[in-house]
């Protein structure tokens, strides 16, 4: 029996512990910074003490949460959040490297939303590490209906993670100006282009950004309404700021911080981001339509 614990109860951590409570061979808690009333709830204490973990906080509050709260006991970490630091550019696997041994830690990655995971609906991802051994043994660990890949391409699956969130918001820009179907599939296809890029620049392996943790999450986050990124999108084409649009979404949207992050290594490292540049001035209050002519005309 495969003792898991599930750090952080949003709609994803919630989602995967279902899923893996559906496995036969697994026995799984799941605990959050605050008492929720779900099924097998414990404290952090005891979350802790699992061999296996599996992290759900959000990408800007996992350095913080790690610093005051964790305790490195040989567990096998799963980390299911997607996103780069934005005060400091940092990948998750980075921030995890000061805590975690890269033997020790996967990243999960691919088209998932939590909504259809809680309903049982057919759905694939990847389990990437730097040890195929135990990418292979949190692999095994998900139920039937969630096949689940495994390869070796960390930074990848950090990066499609990311930036395909960021690419998200962007496609919710163009449906809420209704620029049409055109627009939204050549936004969408230059963004793989874009992220694509972007993760080259890391080291990234031209498959993943081909498969489901690149091409795959990023059709399905950026056409959705399912995607809290996408109703961010909304929102800013309709004139709201972000921070009317996240307390009204009540729950974290990863591309707005990613955003920043972005922002931040494309100026330090003068990579070329068109898109991910738009999206971060448009949340810094540039107008929609001004971005639009200078994708069109740049």
């Amino acid at each position: 029996m495969r003792r898991i614990a599930v750090i952080g109860a949003g709609k994803w951590g919630t989602a995967l512990a279902f899923a893996l409570g559906e496995h036969p061979g697994n026995e799984v808690v799941i605990t959050s910074r605050s008492p929720r009333d779900l099924p097998n709830f414990v404290d952090l204490d005891t979350a802790l003490q699992r061999e296996y973990l599996v992290m759900a906080i959000p990408a800007q509050q996992v350095g913080g949460w790690l610093k005051t709260h964790f305790r490195y006991g040989g567990q096998k970490v799963l980390v299911v959040a997607k996103g780069i630091e934005a005060q400091t550019g940092r990948f998750l696997n980075e921030i995890f490297a000061e805590y975690v041994p890269d033997e020790k830690i996967a990243f999960l990655s691919g088209p998932s939303f939590a909504a259809e995971v809680i309903r049982s609906l057919p759905t694939a991802v990847v389990a990437s590490s730097s040890d195929a051994s135990l990418a292979a043994e949190f692999a095994a660990m998900f139920p039937e209906f969630m096949r689940t890949y495994t390869d070796d391409d960390v930074i990848g699956a950090e990066v499609c993670g990311s930036y395909k969130n960021v690419i998200a918001i962007a496609a919710g820009i163009c449906a809420g100006l209704e620029l049409g179907n055109n627009a939204a599939a050549a936004l969408i296809s230059r963004g793989l282009v874009e992220m694509r890029r972007f993760g080259k620049a890391y080291g990234a392996k031209d498959e993943t950004f081909l498969g489901l943790s690149g091409a795959g999450d990023l059709f399905l986050t950026a056409s959705s309404v399912l995607s809290r990124n996408y109703r961010v999108g909304l929102g800013l084409a309709e004139g709201r700021s972000k921070e009317e649009i996240v307390e009204a979404l009540g729950e974290v949207a990863e591309g707005i911080g990613t955003a920043y992050a972005l922002h931040g290594i494309a100026e330090r490292e003068s990579l070329y981001l068109p898109i991910a540049r738009e999206v971060y001035e448009i949340l810094g209050g540039k107008d929609p339509r001004n971005s639009l002519h200078d994708l069109l005309t740049r």
